[in-house]
This record gives C-alpha cells, structure tokens and sequence, in this order.
C-alpha cells in the first residue's frame, strides 16, 4: 500500500473522530431550550386560582351561575382591569383521603410586579370567602413571575 494513502486516510479517520466528538458542543448551541428568553413586556406576576364545585358535605355542586356570580361579587372589584377563567376537570385528595374528581375553574389573574403586596391580600379573601361560600376545604393557588406586554 502506498505510504501517503495510509496517511491521509488516517487523518481522515481523525478528522472525522474530531467532528463527531464536536457535533454535540455545536449544536447544544442551538438548543431553543437554553436560549434566552425575549424581554419584551413588563415584569408581572401571574396567579392562577383553582376552584372546586364538589362540596364536601355531599350538597350541589358549585353552578356555572353561582361561580359567575361569586367573580362578579368577590373578584371583580378588586381586579377590575382583567381577569381570565377556565372551565376545567380535575382532582384533589381530601382531608378525609379520598381522591375528589370533579368540574373546576381556574381564574388567571395578571398584575405588576409593584401591585403584588397589595394584591395578595384581596387574592386571600378572594380564596377565603370561596372556602366560605361553597364549604369548600381549599381554593389552590400558584403564583408565577412573568413579563406581560399589552
């Protein structure tokens, strides 16, 4: 065999062991996952409200007018620059261990950064005066930060 045919082709091999080890790196690079997120909007926090309509003594379920109703009444006037609702299905183990299946409702709310302190609180009586209303154990919450442009 020729001397420089072995030679080239040994350094083919390694060129090509080279690009392959690299080929992960290059395109990890690409990944949308790691890339950063666009800064568009203003800094906000969103909380996301979840309520039960089974009630726990074994009564009616929570209706699609009496939730209505309730935001009107209760959430409305603290947040009166918007609001989002979901109907929903989901389940929760009670106090007493049973797991719940029922029909629910998320309420999404949106509010600046600067407006969490105060919002808290209206947040809290929103979640008590459900509790209070409809018998219900508890109203779940998740509070996330996030930027919001209009």
């Amino acid at each position: 065999m020729n001397v420089h045919f072995i030679r080239n082709r040994s350094a083919l091999a390694v060129a090509g062991l080279l690009l392959a080890a690299a080929a992960p790196t290059a395109y990890a690079s690409l990944d949308t996952e790691t890339a950063p997120a666009p800064t568009r909007g203003t800094p906000y926090i969103e909380t996301q409200l979840f309520f039960g309509t089974e009630r726990p003594d074994g009564g009616p379920a929570v209706t699609e007018r009496q939730f209505t109703a309730f935001v009107d009444r209760e959430v409305t006037p603290g947040f009166p620059d918007g609001l989002t609702v979901q109907d929903g299905r989901g389940q929760w183990r009670d106090a007493n261990g049973r797991v719940e299946k029922e029909r629910s409702y998320e309420l999404i709310l949106l509010y600046p950064v600067s407006a969490a302190g105060a919002n808290d609180r209206k947040i809290e009586e929103v979640r008590r005066a459900y509790e209070k209303a409809f018998r219900q154990e508890a109203v779940a919450r998740v509070d996330d930060r996030t930027r919001v442009d209009f």
